[in-house]
């Protein structure tokens, strides 16, 4: 999976291997541009309010407040 094609995943059939990759990718912060860095952060936001205990180990790459859009 690479920030390219973010858009275009469905968090439905993302795989534990794929967020681990995100983030992976989140804790390096190795990215050519901003923009995705920021990308794959949104991502990994939309899997934690759809898939929750897919991010669970991941929680503190998002640094989401109690109050954050719950």
């Amino acid at each position: 999976m690479t920030t390219s094609n973010i858009e275009q995943r469905d968090v439905s059939k993302l795989t534990e291997v794929e967020v681990a990759d995100l983030a992976t990718r989140l804790e390096q912060d190795d990215y050519d541009n901003v923009f995705d860095g920021l990308n794959d952060w949104h991502l990994l936001r939309a899997i934690a309010f759809q898939r929750p205990i897919l991010v669970e180990p991941y929680l503190y790459l998002l640094d989401l407040e109690s109050f954050d859009e719950a």
